[in-house]
């Protein structure tokens, strides 16, 4: 399992991601979900990736043959963000179908999910959310994320906090919650974390990138202040004593 975030912005695009793979208790190594794509003067890719590991390094691999090869389609000859969407969910698909388990009790799940968030110069910055099945949607500006993987621990932070018009600092500092609080409840996610923002109409220069493990004094500094306000926070709630006064 791994917990990928991505969040759309008026000032452009975060992404956050943990790098725990885990194929069983005696199998847990450490693989990169941010695919970057960002040495062109025209458009920024990013590609985060959740399921089945080989499907998803099959896919990305797909990707850097056809732009390597100048096949056609690829990344750099196309148009819309959209049609490089479709583009991943397609080449998901053939590998999907082509290691498919011979019965669904042979215990092998070759799906995958990706999100792919980006700008083509002369379009707006954009997100998707690529389904398994190779289909597609984008965000709304009410909930401006989306989240693969294991999601629901880090999801509350993300309905509080998050909006379009949030700035794009405080918008990591929430994924770096949502993603510690998520590595705090499962397992199955884990450190270094990596986490990236891309500025609108930015093209061809550094992105803002960061990779943080367990112990970074940064994220270790978050995560106690954190506790420590959500505790007080806690402490003065509304006592339930008033409820009962005169039973």
């Amino acid at each position: 399992m791994t917990y990928c975030l991505a969040i759309k912005l008026e000032e452009g695009l975060v992404f956050c991601s943990d790098s725990r793979t885990n194929a069983g208790p005696d199998q847990v190594d450490v693989y990169s979900k941010q695919h970057i794509f960002l040495d062109s003067e025209d458009r920024q890719m990013v590609l985060l990736s959740a399921g089945n590991l080989a499907t998803t390094q099959a896919v990305v691999s797909r990707m850097g043959r056809d732009l390597a090869e100048h096949s056609s389609p690829n990344i750099h000859d196309m148009h819309y963000l959209s049609d490089v969407a479709d583009y991943v969910g397609q080449i998901s698909q053939e590998v999907q179908k082509k290691y498919a388990p011979d019965g669904p009790k042979s215990g092998f799940n070759p799906k995958a999910s990706f999100i792919l968030g980006g700008q083509i110069k002369g379009s707006e910055p954009e997100l998707f959310l690529i389904y398994p099945e190779g289909n597609h949607i984008q965000p709304s500006r009410r909930n401006p994320f989306f989240q693969i993987g294991e999601t629901k621990y880090g999801k509350p932070i993300l309905d509080r906090i998050l909006e379009h018009e949030t700035p794009h600092e405080i918008a990591m500092r929430c994924a770096l919650v949502s993603m510690d609080s998520t590595i705090r409840s499962s397992a199955t996610v884990g450190p270094p974390i990596e986490i990236m923002y891309l500025k609108r109409d930015q093209f061809g220069g550094p992105a803002k990138s960061y990779s943080l493990t367990r112990n970074d004094p940064y994220l270790v500094k978050l995560r106690e202040t954190w506790n420590q306000n959500l505790l007080q926070a806690f402490s003065e709630l509304p006592s339930m004593a008033e409820m009962f006064e005169g039973d």
